[in-house]
């Protein structure tokens, strides 16, 4: 006899102790400090800065979606379609962020 998808996602959750938790939490809140040092210190040029946080930000979100959203206890398909709306989140705003790039420069050449 089959569980219902519901089932196994919750069973899958249940295993986890709230001990894991806490060490994401403190994980987080270490990369939230280590992303502020940075920042006030200036460590970097502003390119290789820019890239660093940016880095920490996608390992801070994916900490945070993966347990504090239950991501990673959910079904393969909700995955893959999380997954796929974010490519597409993505791709659309590297097509429209350049038209923003020429409506600031139009303002520039207009003063």
């Amino acid at each position: 006899m089959t569980h219902a998808i519901g089932d196994q996602v919750s069973e899958a959750h249940a295993h986890q102790s709230k001990a894991m938790f806490a060490w994401v939490w403190f994980s987080l809140l270490v990369l939230t400090a280590v992303e502020v040092f940075l920042a006030y210190n200036q460590v970097f040029t502003p390119g290789k800065m820019l890239g660093v946080l940016m880095a920490l930000s996608i390992v801070k979100s994916a900490l945070i979606i993966g347990y504090f959203m239950h991501l990673k206890f959910e079904y393969g398909p909700m995955k893959f379609v999380l997954m796929a709306s974010l490519v597409a989140c993505l791709v659309l705003m590297c097509v429209f962020f350049p038209d923003a790039y020429r409506v600031a420069a139009k303002e520039v050449f207009q003063q």
